[in-house]
């Protein structure tokens, strides 16, 4: 398989993204979160109203990430065997063969997901947190990579089947785009004039074996120990908050570091740094929190809590270096920090010298 190194997976995310924002227009905060979440192995949930092209992002993203793709339209009718697959009969060798589902794909867009019953809803549970689906005792194993991007529109609430907390919680993310401004409405058809047709077709900028490599890559972006207690309290005071009737899991602070290891290496970086939790902690938490009948009435949303909880716990301002056995050896704390892996750096830190990165936060002397 392609080796990848962690500072290489930031110029082929921003390729991907390019290709991507050359047909979705205007969106590119959003497009960064579902690529961290494609890059951390998870699924993406992107709910929002008609429209604002969450169909379209999971289609350029597969064409983009050179990935085979499926839409499966979810309908009140939809059986779990028309997602999984099912046995039928063969008349040439009289005996049931397995015809698989649209679920054996790479990247598959469950679309309008909480219109179906939960039933069929819960025929992913199994496939997106195992990667494997059983049918009938029989286990069959998704080729990697495997996601599933799902859509929801949040304002509908006739014929629909709100996901369950249990069903919400295997999202690594939840993601909205929200209205374009109008210059940005206004490219959206000076754009459409100039293909001049409706369908837009992306060249593939990297294939499936790099983007397995770009996933791996990430397990070599180090996570210091007191970010990562910063990612642990944070999930931790959710589950503390007054309006809050229950809190975000342990799964929490997994989506918390794994989605904060792909912005630090989208950003050029083979560390994390305070500002990458910040910014993955309100797409990662918000739908993974319930609060309070009563909140409701007053129209408090889950994305409040969280950003309330950023506001008050505090962000670590420390130079050390994390501890965890599978650290790289540039980056444990017995051979000292080699900054000749930062940009701009000149020599090597040892043991008998400070190690202490210059781009990583440092407390500030006392007085």
């Amino acid at each position: 398989m392609t080796k990848v190194a962690p500072r290489e997976v930031g110029p082929l995310g921003r390729s991907v993204l390019e290709a991507v924002g050359s047909v979705v227009v205007g969106k590119r905060e959003s497009l960064e979160l579902v690529l961290a979440g494609i890059l951390a192995g998870g699924h993406v949930l992107l709910e929002d109203l008609p429209g604002l092209g969450k169909t379209l992002t999971a289609r350029c993203f597969a064409q983009a990430l050179g990935i085979d793709f499926r839409r499966l339209q979810f309908t009140p009718d939809l059986l779990p065997a028309d997602v999984t697959g099912s046995f039928l009969y063969d008349q040439r060798s009289h005996d049931f063969t397995f015809r698989p589902g649209p679920i054996f794909t790479n990247l598959l867009l469950a679309d309008e997901i909480n219109r179906t019953p939960p039933k069929t809803q819960a025929a992913l549970l199994e496939a997106m947190q195992e990667k494997q689906v059983s049918v009938e005792g029989t286990t069959y194993r998704l080729e990697a990579p495997f996601h599933v991007l799902a859509t929801a529109n949040p304002i509908e609430y006739e014929g629909t089947y709100p996901l369950p907390e249990a069903q919400l919680d295997r999202f690594l993310l939840r993601v909205s785009f929200g209205y374009p401004s109008r210059d940005e409405e206004w490219d959206v058809l000076r754009r459409r004039m100039a293909r001049r047709q409706e369908d837009a077709h992306l060249e593939p900028v990297v294939d499936p074996a790099t983007l397995l490599a770009m996933q791996a890559a990430l397990e070599d972006v180090v996570v210091e120990d007191s970010i990562g207690r910063y990612m642990v309290e944070l999930t931790a005071a959710t589950r503390e908050h007054s309006q809050v009737m229950a809190g975000a899991s342990p799964r929490g602070s997994l989506a918390l570091m794994l989605l904060s290891r792909a912005r630090a290496a989208l950003d050029g970086r083979d560390y994390v740094v305070p500002e990458d939790v910040k910014a993955v902690a309100v797409p990662a938490l918000a739908h993974r929190i319930t609060l309070k009948p009563e909140m409701w009435l007053r129209q408090i949303q889950p994305s409040t809590v969280v950003t309330e909880v950023l506001a008050n716990t505090p962000a670590p301002a420390s130079a050390a270096l994390p501890t965890y056995a599978d650290a790289p050896p540039a980056y444990r704390l017995d051979q000292g920090y080699d900054d000749r892996q930062v940009p701009g750096q000149q020599g090597q830190h040892t043991s008998e010298r400070p190690a202490v990165d210059p781009y990583r936060y440092t407390a500030p002397p006392r007085s």
